[in-house]
């Protein structure tokens, strides 16, 4: 892989220079050689909307397809995506564009018509994609233009996150910078010429519009085709080669040797670099909850506690996790968290809530839990499922994707707003808690609920302090060098148009300011009465919102991110010694299974539908499961094994092992690819960074240790070595970029903790051992039942675990760390003491 910026490639440069010839030359089209042959890095043109185009005072009307918000009357104009389930395509059913799903029916038609391909893609909860709907799709001129002169293409990125990452990759590469709406110009053959993000209608402030732009890409296919042909190979071509791994480490692939301790050191020290300590997380706005650091900082905290920088790293994810509580990215009302935070406080999100967000951060605030037994993490659990057991459950057990930032703030308004459903305006509040206390009659509720949240008459946004960047058109770019992530806080911090759409002038985003001693030595009440009266009026205004219309529900149901749910759930119900929440983990696999999944040929299937009569449904022809679908689901099941011990979950996840292995492993040069074999995209990447969700190498990577460590297959421990060693390059220089795998590399060099407890899960003594176990936070840790099933793949698998046996007419548990195996035990004190001594 090129190890620099993908902007200072000389093979780049050099194309960029002979295209400079071209009469045409576009401040938009990311092939500029101003936007990739400038010193400075283009980062802030993902910030573009924001500075350039602060007129939009309103924001678009939705049609939500399927929902009560619907237009009664008969459309004027339907295209082919009618036909879709993805809730995304369908909010486009209805646009004048004649547009198409990706398929071969349009790359048919492109290239028996020599035209372009405009690709559009998005997802159903982006703000500026539904403003470019509104400003440009469903303008009839604009309409007219693409429909005679363009095939034009619409993708759900979460659909196909494929299709996504190799367009975007080249958008990346050639601007620095990415996001959504991604607008891409495509050859007939598929390969991009030009693209950027959100375009205007018109030229503004020195822009061209996105009229413009279409009739500059008319003019220039018919007058400059073959140029522009020629430079679409090269710089596809140029891609390819820049993402393909770099492997001088190819020794090391063959003889097993994979990077050292200095790399989780580095990332150690990367991330105390970029850590913001007054409110915790990383950088400074906008603050995203990169649950992957967390996890990393938590894991080399626990492999030496006593070790003063490893305790400062568990203080830093604490910290972290105490702030987000506190902050307007929680939903104090209904619970759960927002995608990201728009200032550094944590005080004003982006207020989308992400399935895979809540799954994250419920597995993260239970080792929280676990490590500290503070109740705090073990309240903000129970928040987030509550949260995703009501807003984001489908009545068979799936999961759905996401609840938009944006809804109408009453019945009579007909245009949407961000946050509308969540904020408060003073005078709600004093109407809504106006009555006393039960304490004292003298105080009203709504002064305690004001001074504990921070609700000022005039509102509690202050335009200057927030940043309000909508949506994924906040992408951070790749990170190939430190440096990188140091000018992208730079630029993250540099010159934003303050709340551009003015939708939060007056009104409260609840932050928790004060604490409840606080604020009961403020009213001179207990602590337990300001508690329950804060309950009270919580309640309250929950209800008062369930009045508001709702935001929209994209109820896609993904099995990546249900994979990442169920080990929500699974971890959570084992933290919490809760049995309802690991049902619910186990009611999600059934889900998964019955409907996402083809047994007869082993193969998961990326997504399925909502019905309108709420039934699960599938499109004609079903997308297969991509490396994510994979990995994440294997994760879940043997986080779901481990917490209700049904070996079949364990059986069935490696069932998906060898598939995925047979799918995606790459027998050149190790690692997994993002995608099978396909025809229809010009790049078979590699996921090499973990961002707002885990890199599918990074999970799968840990899963090989666990089976490995599991069912005693040396094979899996040896893929999993050459999986790392296919990432020397990354995880020697930036760590950083992939915090989870990063901790697989730990885990790896010290082995997963084998612990092996006897009985059936219902006796007794099996019961108190397994619940030491699972009172404690040890990372890597494998846990099996020996319960004598040897029909199990756990005794079919492993000659050690059909000798592990009850002694002394007690249960046993046995504790393999670092290879070594301890003598068993039979008491949960004696169990207790040999973990607590293991892990000190």
């Amino acid at each position: 892989m090129f190890s620099g910026r993908t902007s200072s490639c000389p093979i780049i440069l050099s194309i960029i220079r002979r295209a400079k010839s071209s009469e045409n030359k576009c401040p938009r089209c990311i092939l500029v050689p101003k936007q990739i042959c400038s010193d400075k890095p283009a980062f802030a043109k993902v910030f573009c909307n924001q500075r350039f185009y602060s007129n939009h005072d309103r924001e678009v009307l939705t049609k939500m397809a399927a929902s009560a918000e619907a237009d009664v009357r008969s459309p004027k104009h339907t295209n082919r995506l009618v036909d879709s389930k993805s809730p995304y395509l369908l909010q486009h059913a209805h646009n004048p564009v004649d547009w198409y799903p990706w398929g071969e029916e349009a790359f048919e038609k492109a290239q028996k018509e020599d035209k372009l391909i405009f690709l559009s893609v998005g997802y159903s909860t982006c703000h500026w994609c539904h403003v470019m709907e509104r400003e440009s799709f469903e303008n009839e001129d604009i309409a007219k233009i693409m429909n005679e002169h363009f095939v034009n293409i619409k993708v759900d990125r979460e659909e196909r996150p494929d299709v996504d990452k190799v367009y975007m990759t080249f958008v990346q590469a050639c601007s620095g910078s990415g996001g959504w709406p991604m607008s891409v110009f495509l050859k007939p053959d598929l390969k991009p010429v030009s693209g950027g993000t959100y375009y205007p209608p018109e030229d503004k402030y020195g822009r061209r519009g996105f009229k413009s732009e279409l009739l500059k890409w008319v003019k220039e296919w018919k007058t400059n085709k073959a140029q522009w042909s020629k430079l679409g190979d090269s710089v596809t071509e140029v891609i390819r080669n820049a993402t393909v791994f770099e492997v001088p480490m190819s020794e090391n692939l063959i003889s097993g040797v994979v990077p050292g301790a200095e790399c989780w050191q580095l990332c150690m020290e990367q991330l105390s670099d970029h850590y913001e300590p007054t409110y915790g997380g990383f950088g400074l706005a906008p603050k995203f909850p990169q649950p992957g650091n967390l996890v990393f900082l938590f894991h080399a905290y626990a492999r030496n506690p006593t070790d003063k920088k490893c305790s400062s790293l568990k203080d830093m994810g604490l910290h972290t996790l105490k702030m987000m509580a506190r902050g307007g990215i929680h939903d104090h009302i209904a619970q759960g968290f927002a995608r990201y935070s728009t200032d550094m406080k944590w005080h004003v999100p982006h207020f989308e809530k992400m399935l895979y967000d809540q799954a994250q951060l419920a597995v993260v605030y239970s080792t929280a839990y676990l490590i500290t037994q503070d109740p705090l993490y073990q309240d903000v659990v129970k928040d987030i499922l509550t949260y995703v057991g009501r807003d984001l459950s489908h009545k068979e057990g799936g999961f759905y994707s996401a609840e938009d930032a944006d809804s109408l703030p009453t019945t009579k308004c007909k245009e949407k707003r961000e946050g509308a459903f969540c904020v408060w305006t003073n005078q709600e509040i004093c109407e809504l808690l106006d009555r006393s206390v039960a304490a004292n009659s003298s105080i009203k509720l709504a002064q305690l609920f004001s001074f504990y949240y921070n609700v000022k008459p005039s509102g509690n946004v202050d335009p200057s302090q927030v940043q309000v960047i909508k949506d994924k058109s906040v992408s951070l770019h790749r990170i190939d060098s430190i440096d990188d992530l140091n000018l992208q806080i730079l630029q993250l911090t540099r010159g934003k148009e303050k709340d551009p759409h003015k939708e939060l002038i007056g009104q409260n985003v609840l932050m928790i300011v004060k604490s409840e001693a606080q604020t009961a030595a403020q009213f001179g009440l207990d602590e337990s009465t300001v508690r329950s009266e804060l309950a009270i009026a919580r309640q309250i205004l929950y209800d008062e919102r369930q009045k508001r219309p709702r935001p929209h529900l994209d109820d896609k149901i993904l099995t990546s991110w249900n994979g990442l749910m169920i080990s929500g759930y699974a971890k959570a119900g084992e933290a919490l010694h809760n049995e309802e929440y690991i049902e619910r983990a186990v009611r999600a696999a059934k889900f998964v299974k019955n409907y996402l999944y083809n047994s007869d040929t082993n193969t998961l299937l990326r997504s399925c539908y909502t019905a309108k009569d709420g039934s699960v449904a599938q499109i004609s022809s079903p997308i297969e499961g991509f490396l994510d679908d994979y990995a994440f689901l294997i994760q879940g099941l043997l986080d779901l094994y481990e917490s209700c011990l049904d070996a079949q979950w364990l059986e069935w996840a490696e069932q998906l092992q060898k598939r995925q292995d047979e799918l995606f492993w790459d027998i050149g040069t190790a690692g997994y690819f993002s995608t099978p074999h396909q025809s229809d995209l010009i790049l078979r990447l590699k996921e090499d960074q973990d961002g707002a969700e885990p890199g599918g190498n990074s999970v799968a990577c840990q899963n090989l240790l666990r089976l490995g460590a599991m069912l005693d297959r040396a094979e899996y421990r040896d893929k999993a070595s050459k999986l790392l060693a296919s990432f020397t390059s990354r995880l020697n220089n930036v760590p950083i970029s992939l915090p989870q795998l990063t901790s697989a590399l730990m885990l790896h060099h010290d082995s997963p903790t084998l612990i092996t407890i006897t009985g059936k899960s219902d006796d007794t003594e099996t019961a108190a051992l397994l619940r030491v176990v699972r009172s404690r936070y040890i990372p890597g840790r494998v846990l099996l039942l020996a319960d004598n099933n040897t029909s199990s793949i756990v005794y079919r698998s492993s000659e050690t675990v059909q000798r592990m046996k009850p002694s002394e007419g007690h249960q046993s548990a046995y504790v393999c760390r670092h290879r070594t195996c301890s003598l068993p035990v039979h008491t949960p004190h004696d169990l207790a003491a040999l973990l607590d001594t293991s892990s000190s």
